[in-house]
C-alpha cells in the first residue's frame, strides 16, 4: 500500500500533459500562520552553531565558511566534514537494501520526505536568502515549493520509467508441434553512487532534481553543496535522512558532503572510481572537467548566453516593465537571465500607438523603466536582493571596461531592511552588433547589453550563433507578425534554445515551471541534461533481462 499514491499519480498525470500543476503552494500563508516565526527561529538558532542533524558517520572534523551577503557577516555555522573514501564507503554500505525496494515503496519514501521538507520551508527560505542573496520571497519559493515540485516531477518520472516493463513473465514461444517456454525476469540495475554538485545562487531548486533522480532510480547520493551555501541544502538532506531511518532504510543513502574554500573535496569525490553518476550545476570552466571525466555519466547545467529578440511590440511599455523586471530579477544572477537585447536599427514598431522608436529612444525608454522599478523604495532592494559572491559585484561595478556606451551605470541600492547588503542595480551598456567580442560571453549578474544591429535576421543571426557557440537555456522574442515569429522559432529551436514570445505582465522569461516547462533542453553547450525528460532518468540505471527455460 503507497501512502501517497494520490500525489504519485497526480505528478505523473501532470508529466504527461504538461499543464499547470503544483503539489506544493508557493505563497507563503497556505503553510499556516504560525510556520513564518517558526522557520525564522529555527535560522536564527542555527547560528553559530555547530549542525548536528545529519544521520552520517566518520566526520574528521568541522568547518564552514558562510557568510551573508545582506549582512556580510559570517553565519558561524560549522558542518561535519569527511573525507572522500568515508562517504564513498557509507554510501556503498547502504545501497544494497534500497537497491532491492521496489520502485513504488522508494516513490512513497521519497515523497515522505518532501512532505518533511515542507514543514521547514520558512528555515530554508531564511538559509537561502543569507547564503545565495535571493530576496525573501524567491528564497521561499525557489528553495521551497518550486525545488520540492521539480523533486516530485524527477519521482514521478522515476516512478514512470521504472515501471514501464514488467519484472516477470512467462515467454513463450510457438515452434509447430511444440513450443519453448522462458521464465523471464526484467532487472532495472542502478548504475551506482551518484554525486550532486551544487551552486552558490541556487543551492536547492538546482540540486533537488539530481538528488531524488538518483535516489528513486535506486542510486545512493553523495550532496556536495558549494561552500558558500551549505545550510539550505544541509536542511533538506537532514530531512531526507530522518525519513529514509523512520522507514527502515539506512539514512546515509543520501550524505551531505559540506566543504571550505580553503580545503576543497569536490574533485576528490567527481574522480574517485566508485562515483558513478555526476550532476553539475555552476560555470563552464568546471562544468567542462566535468563532462570530461571519464566512466561517468554527466548531468551538466553551466553557463549561457540568453538572448532577447526586439522585431516589434503590441504594447512597448508592457514590454519595457516586463523586461526590466527580467534583468532586476536577484540582479541578474539567474541562468535564466536575460543578457544581450538585439534591437533593429530601423527602430521597433508599437501597434498600440502606431509609431516606430528608434533605438536610441527604446534603450533610453527601457533604461528609465529599470530605474523606476529599482528606484521604487516598495520594489527596488526586494526585486535585486543581494549579490552572492564579490567576484559578481567587482564585473559589474567595471561595466566601463567591457566595451560599448554605458547608458545606465548600476550601483548600490538602498536596503532599509538591511543595510550592508551586497547591492547592484543593474548596468545598461549599448554595444553595436559588429562588437560581438563585447557581448558574446556570459556576464554573469547585472550586466545588460543593448545591441544594435542592422535589422531583425541580423538580430536572429547574432542570437543563434551565440546559442550554438556558448549555449543558451533562454531566449525571448518580440513580433507581431507571425511569419517572423515563426521563423525566430524555428531557427532558435534548430540550436536547441526555446523561445519565450511577447512575454508581458506576471509572467518572465526567468521562470520555468516544473511538470510543463523543460529547464535546458541538454542540446547546446549551455549544459547536456534537461530538468526533467525521460533521459534524466533512464541514464541512471540499465535495463538487465535473464531468462531461464521452463521444462
Amino acid at each position: 500500500m503507497i501512502k501517497h499514491q494520490n500525489i504519485l499519480d497526480a505528478a505523473v498525470k501532470a508529466n504527461q500533459a504538461r499543464g499547470f500543476h503544483a503539489q506544493y503552494p508557493e505563497h507563503p500563508k497556505a503553510y499556516g500562520e504560525a510556520a513564518p516565526v517558526q522557520g525564522e527561529a529555527e535560522f536564527n538558532n542555527a547560528l553559530r552553531q555547530p549542525f548536528k542533524e545529519l544521520l552520517q558517520t566518520g566526520e574528521g572534523h568541522w568547518g564552514g565558511d558562510e557568510v551573508s551577503p545582506y549582512t556580510q557577516e559570517k553565519l558561524g555555522i560549522t558542518y561535519p566534514l569527511f573525507t572522500a573514501d568515508i562517504l564513498v564507503k557509507n554510501a556503498q554500505a547502504a545501497a544494497a537494501k534500497w537497491q532491492h525496494t521496489d520502485a513504488g515503496t522508494r516513490a512513497d519514501i521519497l515523497i515522505e520526505s518532501l512532505e518533511a521538507v515542507s514543514g521547514r520551508f520558512f528555515a530554508i527560505a531564511h538559509a537561502t536568502m543569507h547564503t545565495s542573496g535571493q530576496p525573501f520571497m524567491m528564497s521561499f519559493q525557489a528553495s521551497g515549493p518550486h525545488a520540492n515540485d521539480r523533486a516530485l516531477e524527477a519521482i514521478a518520472l522515476g516512478y514512470q520509467e521504472l515501471s514501464r516493463y514488467p519484472s516477470h513473465l512467462v515467454w513463450e514461444k510457438p515452434m509447430g508441434k511444440m513450443s519453448v517456454k522462458l521464465d523471464k525476469q526484467f532487472k532495472a540495475i542502478p548504475k551506482g553512487i551518484g554525486l550532486v554538485i551544487g551552486c552558490s545562487t541556487f543551492p536547492v531548486w538546482n540540486s533537488l532534481p539530481g538528488i531524488y533522480a538518483n535516489l528513486i532510480a535506486g542510486n545512493p547520493v553523495i550532496v556536495k553543496p558549494h561552500p558558500g551555501a551549505i545550510l539550505p541544502i544541509a536542511i533538506v538532506v537532514a530531512a531526507i535522512q530522518r525519513t529514509l531511518q523512520a522507514h527502515g532504510q539506512d539514512p546515509q543513502l543520501c550524505q551531505l558532503a559540506a566543504d571550505t574554500a580553503a580545503q576543497p573535496i569536490t574533485r576528490q569525490l567527481a574522480e574517485h572510481p566508485a562515483i558513478k553518476l555526476v550532476d553539475y550545476t555552476g560555470g563552464s570552466a568546471f562544468g567542462a572537467y566535468v563532462e570530461s571525466l571519464a566512466g561517468k555519466t554527466v548531468f551538466t547545467e553551466k553557463a549561457g548566453v540568453n538572448s532577447v529578440i526586439i522585431d516589434s511590440v503590441a504594447d512597448l511599455d508592457a514590454v519595457l516593465q516586463n523586461l526590466a523586471f527580467s534583468v532586476s530579477l536577484y540582479s541578474g544572477q539567474m541562468c535564466t537571465a536575460p543578457q544581450n537585447i538585439f534591437i533593429s536599427s530601423a527602430g521597433v514598431r508599437n501597434a498600440l500607438t502606431g509609431e516606430t522608436v528608434s533605438y536610441g529612444d527604446f534603450c533610453q525608454r527601457f533604461s528609465d523603466a529599470v530605474q523606476s522599478l529599482v528606484n521604487n523604495p516598495k520594489m527596488g532592494a526586494g526585486t535585486l536582493g543581494a549579490i552572492q559572491n564579490k567576484a559578481t559585484l567587482e564585473r559589474a561595478m567595471g561595466a566601463d571596461k567591457l566595451g560599448g556606451t554605458v547608458l545606465l551605470a548600476g550601483g548600490a541600492v538602498a536596503n532599509e531592511a538591511y543595510t550592508n547588503a551586497r547591492s547592484c542595480a543593474p548596468s545598461l551598456i549599448q554595444v553595436d552588433g559588429k562588437d560581438q567580442q563585447v557581448f558574446e560571453n556570459e556576464l554573469f549578474g547585472p550586466l545588460v547589453l543593448l545591441v544594435k544591429t542592422r535589422d531583425t535576421a541580423d538580430s536572429l543571426r547574432l542570437a543563434k550563433g551565440l546559442a550554438e557557440k556558448h549555449g543558451a537555456i533562454t531566449c525571448a522574442a518580440y513580433s507581431t507578425d507571425p511569419a517572423v515569429k515563426e521563423r525566430i522559432v524555428e531557427e532558435m529551436n534548430s540550436v536547441f534554445t526555446p523561445v519565450s514570445l511577447n512575454f508581458t505582465g506576471p509572467i518572465w522569461v526567468n521562470q520555468h515551471a516544473a511538470f510543463s516547462d523543460f529547464h535546458v533542453t541538454g542540446g547546446n553547450p549551455a549544459g547536456n541534461a534537461s530538468f526533467t525528460n525521460p533521459d534524466f532518468i533512464t541514464r541512471r540505471f540499465v535495463w538487465v533481462g535473464n531468462r531461464e527455460v521452463i521444462n
